[in-house]
């Protein structure tokens, strides 16, 4: 859903991308390292990698479409306004 392909994933965790394919699919071991990198990749808590807290696809698209029509509603100032604070959020985060 991020877009990203497993030759790109690989070249973020720095290792190959038949390795990202193989974690994918449950036969290598992931390291805590390569698992706070993905949570920080994906910006979902490690919970959510490891499968704990997955929401399905369609879950995920509802939340998106309610999230376009409220923000579809928004004055042009308003929703520079929250793209902002959003951006300072994840700033915050970085830090």
């Amino acid at each position: 859903m991020a877009g990203l392909s497993q030759s790109q994933v690989a070249v973020m965790l720095g290792i190959h991308r038949p390795s990202v394919s193989e974690m994918e699919a449950g036969r290598r071991k992931v390291s805590v390292e390569e698992l706070a990198r993905l949570a920080e990749m994906y910006d979902v808590d490690v919970d959510w990698v490891m499968g704990a807290k997955a929401e399905s696809d369609v879950e995920v698209l509802a939340r998106v479409e309610l999230a376009a029509r409220e923000l579809s509603k928004l004055r042009s100032q308003d929703l520079e306004r929250l793209l902002a604070l959003l951006k300072a959020l994840r700033e915050a985060r970085e830090v």
